[in-house]
């Protein structure tokens, strides 16, 4: 009989690969997320043999992002975030125009247009969260003052690139590309700016006021019943229900939505206990992030 069973063979062959390289990556002293990117690219279109859906593995590691996001606010609170402001704002800012400001003079040099050289820069400036926050879970220092430090700065950095998302197409024509729409059709840039603002802002209020009191109450009914089951499926479907919401409502991205519901979730006297329960599948949807990017 023949069945359609991609989905299954691309986290069957993600897994299995993935689990042999980490495994042989861990035995050489290096990363198991080196591992987890070899097996991505010998699954993947670039080399022969058996080839995985590559589209179902960026959806798949989509939700070990935000899975991965989830986990981390749990540990962090608002005050948290407050307490860093100082440093990891000014920080993320300078950081992203020093690194966009590297990558347009090497575009020059290269003998790009200007346009594509920022486009190039920007794209430069963006840290990884995945593969920072496996860096400092693997060291050990996500909960010290630096861990936070690193997570703000991420933060700071994930809402700038939504600005950046949303003004790059209504630029695209100064900066010598095709425009996304006619120009008669396009928003003014100031318009654009304006609803990201409020789009973002609203998220934040509305999670910050509505989320701070109906998810802990949910948890807190939930835990009642005493199912194991229903505990963590109301914390899986948290997580990914609100970054789906946040993307879909807010035009926010998957990983500040997840990360914003674990942090109002952390007001929970569960949230330990939802960290817990969330953290296998946490791990195991984030080697599939590195096995699409190897992809």
């Amino acid at each position: 009989m023949d069945h359609n069973i991609s989905l299954i063979t691309t986290i069957a062959a993600g897994f299995g690969v993935a689990l042999v390289f980490g495994f042989i990556a861990e035995r050489i002293k290096i990363p198991a997320l080196v591992g987890y990117l070899v097996a991505g690219i010998l699954i993947g279109p670039a080399t022969p043999g058996f080839v995985a859906d590559v589209h179902i593995a960026s959806q798949l590691s989509e939700i070990g992002v935000m899975l991965l996001m989830f986990g981390v606010g749990l540990h962090f609170s608002l005050n948290d975030l407050l307490a860093v402001k100082r440093i990891a704002v000014p920080g993320a800012v300078v950081q992203m125009g020093l690194a966009t400001g590297l990558g347009i003079l090497t575009a020059w040099w290269w003998g790009w247009s200007w346009g594509a050289g920022l486009v190039f820069g920007l794209s430069l400036s963006c840290a990884s969260t995945v593969v920072l926050l496996k860096g400092l879970e693997a060291r050990g220092v996500l909960d010290t003052m630096n861990g936070r430090i690193a997570v703000g700065w991420l933060v700071v950095e994930d809402l700038a690139t939504v600005m950046v998302l949303v003004l790059l197409p209504p630029l695209a024509g100064v900066l010598g590309g095709a425009t996304a729409a006619p120009v008669a059709e396009a928003k003014p840039i100031w318009m654009a700016i304006g609803q990201t603002l409020l789009q973002v802002a609203a998220f934040i209020a509305l999670m910050l006021v509505v989320g701070r009191r109906a998810l802990p109450w949910l948890l807190w009914q939930v835990a009642r019943t005493g199912s194991r089951e229903l505990f963590t499926l109301a914390v899986i479907a948290t997580a990914i229900g609100i970054a789906y919401g946040a993307s879909a409502l807010f035009s926010v991205s998957f990983a500040l939505g997840a990360f914003f519901a674990g942090m109002v979730m952390r007001e929970s006297e569960f949230s330990h206990r939802a960290a817990e329960e969330s953290l296998p599948l946490r791990d195991a949807f984030s080697v599939l992030f590195f096995v699409s990017v190897g992809m």
